[in-house]
C-alpha cells in the first residue's frame, strides 16, 4: 500500500483523532494511500508526549513549526491550531511544497482567507482541503444521494446547524475560542459554520443574501487563575438566506451556529423540505434518516436506520452501528483519495468553498450592523 509521510502541527484533540484514523486503516476495504505521521509539533511538550508514546512512525518532535517544514521527507501537513495562526501557518505549509489539511475557517478573517487562497493559487501541486467530517455518516450520505436524484421536488426550505451547550455554564473558565484576538471577529461562525455549510454548498445551494442574528449572552468568564477575563465572541448566530433549487426556484435556507444550545452535544443536523418529499439527519440520532411518506394533502414522519454503510468501504458489517470516529476515518479517506488523484463522490470541504464561507461571514457582520438582509 502507497504511504503520505504526514506532520502534526498543533497537538490537540483533533490531531490525535487524525493519528488514531490512521492506525484503523486497515479497517478500509479499498486500496487508499495510508498517511503515515512522522513528526509532529506543538508549543506544549506535554500534547506532543501523547504522539511519542502512542503513534510509532513518530520520529521527530519539534516546538517551532518551520522545522518540521523543512523535513524534505514531510510531504504533507495537518495544521490544527487557532485561527490567528491559520494565515501564518497554512500559507508556510503551501509554499513549502506540502499538501495541507486545514481546520476552519481557513484562516481568522476574509484578507487572512485572501492570503492562504492566494499561496494556495501560485502554488498548484498542493492539495489543500478544510476539515468537515459530519457530512460523511452514512444516513447524511443517503440523503445526500436523494437530494442529487431531486426526490424533494421543488425545495421549499432548508435547515442546517451545528449546536453544542457546553457554554451554558457560565463558570466554564474562557478559552481562546473566546476571543476575538485569537477566534476572531466572527465568533461562534468561524469555529462552526463551515460544518453547516459543507452539504449546501456542494450541492450548489449558495446564497444569495444574508440575514443575521448575532447573540452574546456571557461577556465574562473565569480566567482559571482566579480572576475574570473578557469574553467578546458571538455566542449564537442564525443566518437567513436566500438560495435556489435547480431550476431556478427560490426558498429560504436557516444556517445557525450556537454554543449555548440547551441539551445539544455537538448536534450537526441538516434539513430538507420538499413538496414531493422532506427529510432530516441529525447527530443526535446518528444511524436514523428521517424521511415523510405522502398520501396527497396528509403526510408523515418515516424512520429507516441506515446502518454502517459508508461512502468508502470497510470491514465493519452493514448492521452495525456509525459513530464520530467513523466519520473521522471516512473524511480523511476523501482527503487522501483526493491527495492520489481520485474522483470522490463527495470530497472534502475546498479551499474555494473556504472563500465563500467567509464571504457569509463577513456579509452577516453587516447584517447585524445594518439590521436588514446584505447581498452577497
Amino acid at each position: 500500500m502507497k504511504t503520505v509521510k504526514f506532520g502534526i502541527i498543533g497537538c490537540g484533540l483533533m490531531g490525535r483523532e487524525f493519528a488514531s484514523a490512521s492506525a484503523r486503516w486497515c479497517h478500509l476495504l479499498k486500496d487508499i494511500p495510508r498517511p503515515e505521521i512522522i513528526a509532529v509539533c506543538d508549543t506544549a511538550p506535554q500534547n506532543a508526549r501523547w504522539f511519542t508514546e502512542n503513534v510509532p512512525t513518530v520520529q521527530h518532535v519539534f516546538t517551532d513549526y518551520r522545522e518540521l517544514l523543512a523535513l524534505p521527507e514531510v510531504e504533507a501537513v495537518y495544521c490544527a491550531v487557532p485561527h490567528l495562526l491559520h494565515e501564518e501557518f497554512y500559507c508556510a505549509i503551501i509554499r513549502a511544497g506540502k499538501h495541507l489539511m486545514g481546520e476552519k475557517p481557513f484562516g481568522i478573517g476574509k484578507a487572512a482567507n485572501d492570503a492562504i487562497l492566494q499561496a494556495i493559487a501560485e502554488h498548484p501541486g498542493v492539495v489543500a482541503r478544510c476539515a468537515s467530517e459530519f457530512p460523511y455518516f452514512p444516513a447524511m450520505q443517503t440523503l445526500i444521494g436523494w437530494i442529487r436524484e431531486r426526490r424533494m421536488g421543488r425545495i421549499l426550505e432548508i435547515r442546517c446547524g451545528f449546536n453544542h451547550s457546553s457554554d451554558m455554564d457560565p463558570q466554564k473558565p474562557i478559552n481562546w475560542k473566546r476571543t476575538n484576538r485569537m477566534n476572531g471577529v466572527y465568533g461562534c461562525m468561524g469555529d462552526l459554520g463551515i460544518h453547516t455549510q459543507h452539504v449546501p454548498f456542494r450541492l450548489g445551494f449558495i446564497p444569495r443574501n444574508v440575514y443575521a442574528r448575532l447573540d452574546k449572552y456571557v461577556t465574562e468568564r473565569p480566567d482559571g487563575r482566579g480572576g475574570v477575563a473578557t469574553c467578546d465572541t458571538w455566542d449564537n448566530a442564525t443566518l437567513v438566506c436566500e438560495t435556489a433549487d435547480a431550476a431556478g426556484s427560490t426558498f429560504p435556507m436557516f444556517m445557525q451556529t450556537k454554543r449555548m444550545a440547551p441539551g445539544c452535544t455537538d448536534n450537526w443536523y441538516f434539513e430538507i423540505d420538499g413538496m414531493d418529499c422532506s427529510a432530516k439527519f441529525s447527530s443526535a440520532n446518528p444511524n436514523v434518516l428521517s424521511y415523510t411518506v405522502s398520501w396527497g394533502k396528509e403526510q408523515a414522519w418515516a424512520d429507516v436506520n441506515i446502518g454502517y454503510k459508508p461512502l468508502f468501504p470497510t470491514i465493519t458489517g452493514p448492521i452495525f452501528e456509525f459513530g464520530f470516529t467513523d466519520a473521522i476515518l471516512q473524511m480523511w479517506a476523501a482527503y487522501m483519495s483526493e491527495l492520489d488523484g481520485r474522483t470522490v463522490d463527495f470530497g472534502c470541504f475546498t479551499p474555494e468553498e473556504t472563500r465563500l464561507s467567509h464571504e457569509v461571514y463577513t456579509a452577516a457582520l453587516r447584517s447585524h450592523e445594518t439590521s436588514r438582509a446584505e447581498v452577497l
